[in-house]
């Protein structure tokens, strides 16, 4: 079971179930009559076919479309949007979405997914994601998720909070939270060291420490923990082997762990 009060349990109760998703009550946005809604998705089709969807809306607006990563945040700003509906590409990175609240604070994200992990759901709605939208739900299921979003719930389908409720949650440090990221990235004792300013010696015992934390038995076992709850796609594989290092106070991770055994 989860251990502890995460934010996700603490603010948000469970209001109604259905075969489209569940809906968590929480303050409402007090929003307009029109939804102004934001679309990122870099496949023509996809955006062919939300404009068609909410064309025939009368409450929902596409107000803008944006198709590259690099200018996401920008092309959003400018809309004075009420949700934001973002395909779920490699490109799209926990680090992405966090800096994207941020510019973004009035906005309400929705994560628009084929498939995605319990793990990293539970990392999304960590970041203040107000819902995760499967691709494999009919149009209505998309038009209902955007307007009970846009009035502050939380849209997430019963297998995501299921999973959640039966994994095991496990709070990080900030060197803790470090040493998962660089582990997930692939690097060496040695090479963390060198990228977190400290000896390997160190490493090794901040490791065996974590190992005990988490309950997990080598440094494999970890990094396929980290990994889970940490990418989104293959956007730390492509790190590991860019030959890029950050410096320490640039290299950020997750609060917690979700394990789901």
């Amino acid at each position: 079971m989860v251990s502890g009060k995460t934010p996700c349990e603490v603010e948000f109760v469970c209001r109604r179930a259905n075969d489209d998703g569940l809906a968590f009550d929480a303050a409402p946005a007090g929003g307009s009559l029109m939804v102004r809604v934001g679309l990122f998705a870099d496949e023509p089709i996809l955006v062919r076919g939300v404009e068609s969807i909410l064309a025939g809306h009368p409450g929902l607006q596409l107000a803008v479309v944006s198709q590259s990563v690099d200018s996401l945040a920008g092309d959003l700003k400018v809309a004075n949007l009420d949700v934001a509906l973002l395909d779920l590409v490699p490109e799209l990175t926990l680090g992405v979405l966090s800096e994207l609240k941020k510019s973004l604070p009035s906005c309400h994200l929705i994560l628009w997914v084929r498939s995605i992990s319990v793990e990293l759901a539970y990392q999304t709605l960590e970041l203040n994601v107000r819902g995760i939208l499967r691709k494999t739900l009919p149009a209505e299921a998309m038009i209902k998720c955007l307007l009970k979003v846009s009035e502050g719930e939380i849209w997430v389908d019963k297998p995501l909070t299921a999973g959640y409720f039966q994994s095991q949650r496990v709070s990080l440090t900030r060197r803790e939270s470090q040493l998962v990221t660089l582990r997930a990235q692939g690097l060496k004792n040695k090479e963390i060291g060198a990228a977190l300013g400290i000896s390997e010696g160190t490493v090794k015992v901040y490791l065996t420490r974590l190992f005990q934390k988490v309950g997990v038995k080598d440094r494999f076992e970890l990094a396929l923990f980290g990994l889970k709850n940490l990418v989104l796609g293959e956007a730390v594989g492509a790190v590991a082997h860019s030959g890029t290092r950050n410096t320490p106070s640039e290299i950020e991770g997750v609060r917690s762990l979700l394990l789901n055994r």
